[in-house]
Formats: structure tokens, C-alpha cells, sequence
């Protein structure tokens, strides 16, 4: 059985679960293409990772391993981490994006309720096209371009991931912005990825048919 996608959460009291995020948390809601998701941990204690997965080795370069710290003052946070930041935007925090990194063929396939994707090829900086770039980072990021050069004062803090510990492309995303002159306080790295969050059985969402 695959990872549950959990539909809108029920009014009242939530069950109880014997499979908690954490001693403390059971769940944490996110709002997704404008859905309400309820994020938890699959009950099925029978269930296996997601044979998306399950692979254990890819050709390197390019997918090698990362390191646990990309640069200096960017922090690399795990799934706890994720849902803390989910819960602030949630409650209307504006100041925070939680961005996956990924192509949307992979997107399609299930990514973290309450992510945006901007595939890291649209975000390449110095190979994507400029215009593309700019108006990512003016229009989702909250930079501000003035006089040739960006203002960062209003910049959203990002939680950045891709497809696991072997995924250069959020990788590349992040070191890219750091380059141009982002705050490496504002960026933080989800190291573990889909390949993390898929292993723990926590909900995954995929994208809206409108059709």
C-alpha cells in the first residue's frame, strides 16, 4: 500500500492514532492548491517505502550523495523541522515557502502538502532564461530588484528539498541564491527529501486535476 493522501479533515474531535508523527504531535495540517490536508504518518504498519524509493543506487555524477551541510549558515533541517514550518504558513505566515525542487514529472507523483513547486531548472541562475528567473524571484521569493542589484530585505525564508540525500537539484537552487547575494539565514535545506518523507509514511499529495 502506498503512502495515504488524506482528504480534508473532518469537523471534531480527531481519532485517535497509533502511529503519531511524533510524542507529541499526531498530525499537522497544510494547505495544498487550495485543499486542506491533514498530514500523517500511513497506519498501516504493514506498509513498505514506495518503490520510487526503494532504489538504492543511481549513477553519480549525477546523483551523488550530498553533504550533510551545503554552506555556511544555511540550515539543514529534518521532517519535524518541515511541519514546523508548515504549520506557520498554515496560520498565515506569508513570510515562509516551503519549495520543492523537483521536475513535475516527479512532482506528480506525490510531493509535501503545502509545498510549491519551482522546478530547479526555472530557478537555474546563469542558465535559465533571465526573465524566467527575475520573475521568480520578484513575484514567489520576495526579492526586490533595484538598480541592477536585489534587494533581499523582504525575501521569504525557503525550505528547499528535492528527492533525497542523492539530489543535486535543490542543491543547486540554493547555492545559486547564495551567489546573487541571498540571506543564507532566510535558506533551509530538507537533506532527506521525498526519499525521507516517503521511508517515515507521511501523507503526500498530488497535483489537482482540473480536467
Amino acid at each position: 500500500m502506498d503512502v495515504m493522501t488524506i482528504a480534508m479533515k473532518a469537523s471534531g474531535a480527531s481519532p485517535a492514532l497509533e502511529v503519531n508523527i511524533s510524542a507529541e504531535l499526531a498530525s499537522v495540517e497544510a494547505l495544498h492548491d487550495g485543499q486542506l490536508i491533514t498530514i500523517m504518518r500511513n497506519q498501516n504498519q504493514a506498509n513498505v517505502v514506495n518503490p520510487e524509493f526503494a532504489k538504492t543506487s543511481r549513477k553519480c555524477p549525477p546523483f551523488c550523495i550530498q553533504p550533510s551541510e551545503l554552506a555556511p549558515g544555511v540550515k539543514t533541517i529534518a521532517e519535524l523541522e518541515v511541519l514546523h514550518f508548515l504549520q506557520q504558513i498554515n496560520a498565515g505566515d506569508a513570510s515562509s515557502m516551503v519549495i520543492d525542487s523537483r521536475t513535475p514529472d516527479w512532482v506528480e507523483k506525490g510531493t509535501i502538502p503545502g509545498s510549491v513547486n519551482i522546478p530547479w531548472d526555472k530557478l537555474d541562475i546563469g542558465k535559465s532564461d533571465v526573465a524566467a528567473v527575475q520573475d521568480v524571484l520578484e513575484k514567489q521569493l520576495g526579492v526586490q530588484g533595484q538598480d541592477g542589484l536585489w534587494n533581499f530585505d523582504s525575501a521569504k525564508t525557503l525550505v528547499m528539498f528535492c528527492n533525497g540525500a542523492w539530489c543535486g537539484q535543490s542543491p543547486t537552487n540554493i547555492q545559486a541564491l547564495l551567489k546573487i547575494g541571498y540571506p543564507a539565514h532566510k535558506l533551509f535545506w530538507y537533506r532527506g527529501g521525498m526519499q525521507d518523507w516517503e521511508s517515515l509514511g507521511l501523507t503526500t499529495a498530488q497535483p489537482v486535476n482540473n480536467n
